[in-house]
């Protein structure tokens, strides 16, 4: 009986069970599931400030990487609303940031040292810790020095700055709520329901389903930008407010990403950079090794791909695995062909000519991405920010107007009959 159980150990503990199995979220499996799997990835954090601990940091990763595992895919913080599954999305990617971050810290050969601490604040190896484990972009911390902070335009006295942040976490939470409104309203028997469905319509001639599905994937691109803005609004005042941090800890998350002129000021500046040394550490580091630039370029959007592969398997994992990897993948491919063309004649690839190739390249690909998402069921989550929306009854107004207007251009036959392929 013992040797069965042994045998069948692996199997159940990797094993992802389907939502409807799994536990409650509630004090037992917190105290069981979630606080062993913050405690280990803390005392991860504290062992990477210090020097000599390498071993330990080895030996304690196996653990960090299960308990993680375990938290993401055996509770449900949901609550028993199937229209709340974006919680557990939320809580799958904090653990698979614990993971890849902690595996980061056992790699490294010497200590992090932090160099920016709040006013009036002493060394504190404890509070260190607690900032590393938090700070996604390495903010004050020497792994920094190649990432891109935007350029801060907001106040700098402390009351302002509060002021600026409460007001954009407020238009930014009516952008999510409204835009997130306006992409269901392009088909609510299908973008409301947890199973999902298609941004491509196979009833419309190709032209018009590919207009509609870049319009889709446009507004769901700023969904995305709005609710991650939003997110960072409320850490940032969370931080400054309640934990007394300099402001300066906190700096812009997006680079006006609307004025990139081309992939790589998209991806490399713009868009926010706040998973970049997890997606690094997943795929641009072992790539790097065996292809050099172009690996780790290649091997970091790949990373960038798995990352928001979990996205879908936690939603439905019926969805083909190779959407996002292909998708993402093409996005280094595109930066890999700018390179090649600075390459061969000399000249930045910027102005409206890049602009229009990175929108054509990112509406061919992102389009795939959004699709994901779509088919997985990810539309269909409700938050508070859909509340937010003070005149929610104005996007889906316009959007109906306008979806509607699609569907008769495509009964003319000059679309129907000369745009079929």
């Amino acid at each position: 009986m013992a040797w069965s159980f042994v045998e069948s150990l692996p199997t159940n503990i990797l094993r992802v069970p389907p939502v409807s199995e799994r536990l409650p979220f509630n004090t037992s499996t917190f105290l069981a599931y979630t606080l062993p799997t913050c405690l280990s990835y803390y005392v991860a954090a504290i062992l990477v400030t210090l020097p000599g601990t390498r071993v330990y940091r080895m030996a304690l990763w196996p653990l960090v990487a299960l308990l993680a595992f375990r938290a993401s895919v055996y509770i449900d913080f949901t609550g028993g609303d199937p229209q709340q599954t974006y919680v557990n999305l939320d809580v799958a990617l904090v653990m698979f940031c614990f993971a890849f971050r902690a595996l980061e810290w056992t790699l490294l050969k010497n200590p992090l040292k932090r160099h920016l601490r709040s006013a009036g604040s002493s060394p504190s190896i404890f509070m260190d810790a607690l900032d590393l484990s938090t700070n996604l972009r390495g903010v004050g911390w020497n792994w920094s020095q190649n990432v891109h902070f935007p350029p801060d335009t907001r106040p700098t006295s402390r009351v302002w700055f509060i002021g600026y942040v409460l007001l954009s976490a407020w238009y930014h939470g009516v952008l999510c709520g409204a835009s997130h409104l306006a992409v269901q309203a392009f088909s609510p028997e299908t973008f409301t329901v947890p199973s999902g469905g298609t941004i491509f319509d196979p009833t419309l001639p190709p032209l018009i389903r590919y207009v509609r599905s870049s319009i889709i994937t446009v507004i769901q691109a700023v969904s995305i930008y709005a609710v991650m803005q939003f997110m960072y609004d409320i850490a940032t005042l969370i931080g400054v407010v309640v934990f007394w941090q300099d402001p300066a800890q906190w700096p812009p998350a997006f680079d006006n990403p609307w004025k990139a002129d081309s992939l790589r000021d998209f991806w490399g500046r713009r868009w926010h950079q706040l998973f970049r040394r997890t997606f690094v550490v997943l795929g641009g580091w072992p790539l790097r090794i065996a292809f050099g630039r172009v690996g780790y370029m290649l091997g970091s959007f790949l990373g960038s791909g798995i990352f928001h592969n979990v996205v879908v398997v936690m939603l439905n994992q019926n969805v083909e695995w190779w959407c996002m990897l292909l998708s993402f993948g093409m996005m280094a491919v595109g930066i890999i062909l700018e390179e090649m063309f600075t390459r061969v004649t000399g000249r930045e690839v910027s102005g409206w000519l890049g602009r229009a190739w990175m929108m054509a390249w990112l509406l061919l690909w992102g389009s795939i991405i959004i699709d994901g998402f779509a088919r997985a069921g990810m539309l269909a989550s409700t938050n508070v920010l859909d509340t937010a929306c003070p005149v929610r009854g104005i996007p889906e107004y316009y959007v109906t107007t306008l979806d509607r207007w699609l569907r008769e251009c495509a009964s003319y036959p000059c679309v129907s009959n000369h745009f079929v392929f």
